[in-house]
């Protein structure tokens, strides 16, 4: 079953939290929840991606996926999409690009947790991300330090707004992001598929 493209109102700031979702659980419900609060942001949109260019196992089935997202997360600021599969994008920088084109009075925020962070310089023209949005970096378990010592952290340190500031994120001109801490929640994906629930 395949959903329209989300729709935006012009001027929104709408975060972008990219993933596979294989399978989504209550961390991504939590760092979603914290960063509507934490970057005031009007909306998030879950984009569960076709397949991660990181990692050479595929995914569930992308339907699997939707529906088991769609069944999680249950707030009126959220939209479950497969706005990547929709649009022929795989690629972050590639899918922010489009975005931007098709929404172009949309303020985007890209998402991540700090684990994320880490290994940001991995991905295919991750600076190019940084200079076309705002990242907003949510702390998650055993991921802060090596993200605050990463190779993006360090190129982009002069960009870095103070969390304190976190709110103003989504009105900065990139290059611009934020590193906030927030409760732990320690679950994550490969452990739900490990002990055999997905």
């Amino acid at each position: 079953m395949r959903y329209e493209l989300p729709h935006a109102v012009d001027g929104q700031a709408i975060g972008l939290l990219g993933g596979s979702f294989n399978p989504p659980h209550a961390g991504h419900v939590h760092i979603t929840r914290e960063a509507l609060k934490r970057f005031s942001l009007d909306r998030v949109w879950w984009l569960v991606s076709p397949g991660n260019p990181l990692k050479a196992e595929g995914p569930a089935p992308m339907e699997r996926r939707l529906a088991a997202a769609r069944a999680l997360v249950h707030h009126p600021s959220v939209d479950v999409t497969d706005v990547e599969a929709r649009i022929g994008t795989r690629f972050t920088a590639e899918t922010i690009e489009r975005l931007r084109r098709l929404y172009p009075r949309t303020r985007f925020v890209w998402l991540m947790g700090a684990d994320n962070l880490a290994q940001f310089h991995k991905w295919d023209r991750w600076e190019q991300i940084m200079e076309m949005v705002p990242v907003g970096v949510l702390a998650r378990p055993d991921g802060r330090m090596p993200a605050r010592m990463s190779k993006a952290a360090a190129r982009y340190e002069r960009w870095r707004l103070p969390a304190r500031e976190s709110h103003m994120l989504a009105r900065a001109t990139p290059p611009a992001w934020c590193f906030v801490n927030v409760p732990m929640l320690d679950i994550s994906s490969s452990e739900i598929r490990a002990s055999g629930h997905w």
